[in-house]
């Protein structure tokens, strides 16, 4: 096998909560994390010569050290200490620096791709074991479909998928630093913490009413904050027939949740009208995970 092919699926949190700050400085989390339908696409080509080379069609990603998927290449080319090299070429579509996983899933993507490019032989708890040296993230995008996510994120338990839905997925052109967001939470002050034992019922009832009513995001009180437009897109979405509406991750990216594709569509064409999001896309939940080839 000379090349292979990957995607990376973006995602999406339906609840998340931050019980406490850690005394390594990590916050510990308690999450609903849930893949949706929009990836980036990743080949693999073995090259003669060692070194890792990326190409991207998007000029502001790193091509180097900076990008996770360098650095899962060099992880796992340690770890086995390879001679050969690899090529990788990265179509972007997942928001960048938008609370969606975007570089953690092309992460997974890539020890994905490259454990079966080379015949590495790793499994899934293996490669996950590994990942969360790169990112707190990196371990669920190995899987992917409907989780709860607890510590800083690497603790996973599978949850039946939501009921079939329509989203709205709108990203706003600012970019939010996650640093930013969790240095200015204050986890001892909190005064609401959505309920995560409440949406696991839910999932598990098939109940997309009762998952709907329980969206929510502690990291909003950061991230509305200063940046307005979430709430604005959060509110409109609502105001067009979404279910509800959450911001995902620490931001700035807005979701909402529809029954009908048709409402869906309407409430994505006026987010692009009002000129709140750069980046709109109607899309549906998904199982996809990084292990799958195009």
């Amino acid at each position: 096998m000379e090349q292979i092919f990957r995607k990376a699926y973006a995602k999406i949190n339906l609840g998340l909560d931050v019980l406490r700050r850690r005394e390594d400085g990590y916050h510990e989390l308690r999450m609903i994390m849930q893949t949706v339908d929009i990836c980036d696409d990743l080949l693999f080509e073995r090259t003669a010569e060692p070194g890792i080379a990326i190409r991207a069609d998007r000029e502001e990603l790193p091509l180097d050290r900076g990008n996770l998927i360098y650095r899962a290449a060099e992880l796992l080319f340690r770890e086995k200490k390879m001679a050969e090299g690899v090529r990788v070429t990265l179509t972007k579509r997942i928001p960048i620096a938008a609370g969606m996983a975007g570089g953690s899933a092309d992460a997974a993507a890539a020890m994905h791709g490259l454990n079966a490019l080379f015949a590495m032989g790793y499994s899934v708890r293996e490669l996950q074991e590994l990942g969360v040296k790169l990112g707190a993230d990196v371990p669920y995008c190995l899987a992917g479909g409907t989780m709860l996510a607890e510590g800083i994120g690497e603790i996973l338990t599978p949850l039946p998928p939501p009921p079939a839905c329509f989203l709205v997925v709108a990203k706003p052109d600012i970019d939010v630093s996650t640093a930013f967001v969790y240095g200015n939470l204050h986890a001892d002050r909190l005064t609401y913490h959505p309920d995560i034992d409440g949406m696991i019922g839910a999932l598990r009832a098939g109940d997309l009413s009762g998952i709907t009513d329980r969206l929510g995001n502690v990291l909003e009180t950061v991230t509305a904050g200063a940046y307005p437009v979430v709430s604005e897109i959060k509110e409109l979405l609502r105001r067009a027939g979404a279910e509800n509406a959450l911001m995902s991750g620490s931001g700035p990216s807005v979701f909402g949740i529809f029954k009908e594709r048709g409402a869906a569509e309407a409430a994505a064409r006026a987010v692009s009208d009002r000129k709140l999001a750069g980046q709109v896309f109607v899309t549906t939940f998904c199982g996809g995970s990084a292990a799958e080839e195009r």
